[in-house]
């Protein structure tokens, strides 16, 4: 796959910070990588994370399921992608992937399910939705 199957994509470089003794990247980082990227789809969209709060809903990330297949390493430059789809009536699925660039390697195929609540209670999350064109 490439990045014209997806919705959304953003770029990155590794920082050397965060590599490990190993000298590649420490498997946290890619939940730091995901959850960034998913902010930038979201500004994208124009939803406003802060709005939303004050209004008491919020998006809340309830599982992550990551398939770790290539490690990155120091410097290399890489592209997160995001497919995004409703699941049921409250829940949201980022299906996000890492490739490195320039040669397009999977490095992290990734599905981020999250939940929106209003004044901690599961809603539907009808407005939210339909800013992100799924209704």
């Amino acid at each position: 796959m490439t990045e014209a199957n997806y919705s959304f994509s953003t770029g990155f470089a590794v920082r050397d910070y965060e590599c490990d003794i190993q000298g590649v990247v420490n498997n946290a980082n890619y939940l730091h990588y995901l959850e960034h990227a998913r902010h930038e789809f979201l500004i994208s969209k124009g939803i406003s994370f802060s709005k939303f709060h004050e209004e008491g809903i919020d998006l809340i990330v309830t599982r992550v399921e990551i398939d770790y297949k290539y490690p990155l390493r120091s410097l290399d430059k890489f592209v997160v992608c995001i497919k995004i789809q409703r699941e049921g009536n409250v829940r949201i699925i980022f299906e996000q992937d890492i490739f490195r660039q320039p040669d397009h390697k999977l490095i992290v195929n990734s599905k981020v399910t999250a939940i929106a609540t209003k004044n901690g209670r599961p809603i539907r999350p009808g407005d939210l939705l339909s800013q992100l064109g799924l209704e």
